[in-house]
């Protein structure tokens, strides 16, 4: 009797022993279910993360990108404005050069020109004796207007002025006798001091750069219209 009683001690021992084993099973296998868990939802948060700021970095990448290609593509819309704008005052003055080289045709009118324009190299250098280099074919003209042209400026000074005219040095030809560089001289005299120090381009090409210069503002604004962007003018 007192074996039997043992023996069911031992039994009952053993199933709790095992049941014990097996709650400690489950709660390992429910804990380690939980940090799993815990960690998978962990690794995907990050992962999400990640994917989310390498898709931000992608997007701030395409977006700086699509501005510089704006920007770039804005730049070259002005160049080429700008380049069409510059071109088209270039074909202004290129008019304006041809109708000055008909001007010479004109002899009443380029006689009275020519000894202005003596009068006026003159009357900037202001020298006793000066230089004169005109044109091959003016030759003749200008030496017919150096006794004039030194009275008017003797008259305006009271100073006597002694005016060679160069025989052997020319300015280029007119535009109808360009030479093969393309080079020509639409009129006018080049004066220069006796030591030739000082020189006084006074031909009519001189003349029309300046004057063309000068005025580009105003010929820019009265051809394509004030500049929305510009706030000075020279």
């Amino acid at each position: 009797m007192e074996d039997d009683e043992a023996q069911k001690q031992v039994e009952q021992m053993t199933k709790f022993i095992l049941r014990e084993a097996d709650e400690k099973v489950d709660e390992i296998n429910a804990k380690a279910q939980e940090e799993f868990s815990i960690e998978k939802s962990k690794n995907v948060q990050e992962a999400k993360q990640k994917i989310s700021k390498e898709f931000e970095k992608k997007e701030k990448n395409i977006e700086v990108k699509r501005k510089i290609d704006a920007s770039n593509e804005l730049n070259q819309s002005r160049l080429r404005i700008l380049k069409a704008k510059e071109e088209g005052v270039q074909r202004i003055l290129s008019v304006a050069h041809k109708k000055l080289g008909e001007l010479s045709k004109d002899q009443n009118a380029y006689k009275k020109i020519l000894k202005d324009l003596l009068v006026q190299a003159l009357l900037r250098l202001a020298e006793e004796t000066v230089n004169v280099v005109a044109r091959k074919q003016d030759l003749a003209l200008v030496e017919s207007l150096l006794t004039e042209a030194a009275k008017e400026y003797q008259s305006k000074t009271n100073k006597p002025v002694n005016a060679v005219l160069s025989k052997t040095y020319f300015l280029a030809p007119g535009p109808e006798q360009a030479t093969k560089e393309g080079e020509f001289c639409t009129g006018g005299v080049v004066v220069s001091s006796g030591d030739g120090k000082i020189i006084c381009n006074n031909t009519l090409d001189a003349r029309l750069s300046m004057a063309f210069e000068q005025n580009l503002p105003a010929i820019r604004t009265t051809v394509y219209g004030k500049s929305l962007t510009r706030k000075f003018y020279d």
